[in-house]
């Protein structure tokens, strides 16, 4: 007996096939519209993507910036954060401005210049930064290594020198430094603006004598100059600089000494002068966004101190002191929970 193939009689194993796909069928629409309709956090995305723009790979920037956005994407629900290699400094406020970074490592001294619209950003004009927390000290360096004939701030005019990287903080320092020594840098040296880690390599291979490097300690690059088989390192000491450059431009400076032991072959303390680091964003970031990170960062230390140990110095205290440039409603309303905000 032949069984006809029209839709109106299908034999009875074909019916129950047809009738088990179309429950798989029905259920997978009825899941995908489910998971659509979930919430992202429920689904297991993540509902915010957020960048971080940091610094050169041989700089604390970029390490310090590699664990915080670690820290963000593990402790923030609903956010995943990556953190980018960027010239640093003076570009990280652009990148915020232009909205091509969600936040930033900056230094207190030009973020307040790019906030108010100031010196170096009078074409860009005012960014509209916010602070979600003072970190730790940029530290200003300026390294050299025995034989350079550098023994002073003032010996290196006329020497090959880095003043870091294009756009970087350090070169905005290191032109202030030199200004205060009576130094023109197109003139009195011969310039390179290269990265941290481009600066050490280069006075290996007895390309440069010196270069200027404005970051926690110890920094990376640096610690490997000192490590090299063969290179006495020394950082020179510029405290004495430190009236004549707040000054002219703002009390944002203030006296450190960078411990004997922070490099081998270091032989002495030296005094230097430092400003703060911070992490901002831009005004408009999302205000739980804002308070998650400042809760994850500050409690989450213990987590950044095993990637880099400038991680030690975030503190509550230390997060809400040592700039100019406004809070975040995000980070305030955090630091007002854990009550350290000034009254």
């Amino acid at each position: 007996m032949k069984t006809s193939r029209c839709c109106g009689h299908l034999a009875p194993e074909r019916i129950f096939f047809i009738s088990l796909m179309s429950v798989f069928v029905f259920s997978a629409i009825g899941l995908s519209c489910f998971f659509d309709l979930a919430p992202a956090w429920a689904q297991g995305k993540p509902t915010a993507r957020i960048s971080i723009a940091t610094g050169g790979t041989g700089g604390v920037y970029y390490v310090l910036g590699g664990g915080i956005a670690a820290v963000i994407s593990k402790h923030v629900p609903g956010v995943e954060a990556t953190a980018e290699v960027t010239a640093a400094g003076i570009d990280n406020c652009k990148l915020i401005m232009t909205r091509k970074a969600d936040l930033a490592l900056v230094q207190t001294d030009y973020g307040y210049e790019a906030y108010a619209g100031m010196v170096r950003f009078q074409s860009t004009g005012k960014i509209p930064l916010r602070v979600l927390a003072v970190l730790y000290p940029a530290i200003s360096q300026i390294v050299t290594v025995e034989g350079t004939g550098i023994n002073e701030a003032k010996d290196l005019k006329g020497k090959r020198v880095s003043t870091g990287a294009a756009g970087s903080g350090s070169e905005a320092v290191a032109f202030k430094i030199f200004e205060a020594l009576g130094i023109d840098p197109n003139k009195d040296i011969r310039r390179e603006r290269l990265s941290v880690a481009e600066s050490a390599g280069a006075v290996k291979d007895r390309k440069l004598h010196a270069f200027f490097f404005c970051a926690g300690i110890p920094t990376a690059a640096v610690l490997d100059l000192a490590s090299t088989p063969g290179f006495k390192i020394k950082l020179i000491a510029h405290d004495d600089l430190l009236e004549r450059i707040n000054k002219k431009y703002g009390p944002f400076y203030y006296r450190l000494v960078i411990p004997r032991e922070t490099y081998p072959g270091m032989t002495h303390p030296v005094p230097v002068i430092a400003t703060g680091n911070a992490l901002v964003c831009h005004e408009q970031l999302e205000e739980r966004i804002a308070y998650g990170v400042v809760k994850a960062i500050i409690e989450q230390r213990e987590e950044l101190k095993t990637v880099h140990k400038e991680a030690e110095r975030i503190t509550l205290e230390n997060a809400v002191t040592g700039s100019a440039i406004p809070f975040h409603p995000g980070a305030i309303k955090y630091y007002k929970e854990r009550k350290v905000w000034p009254q």
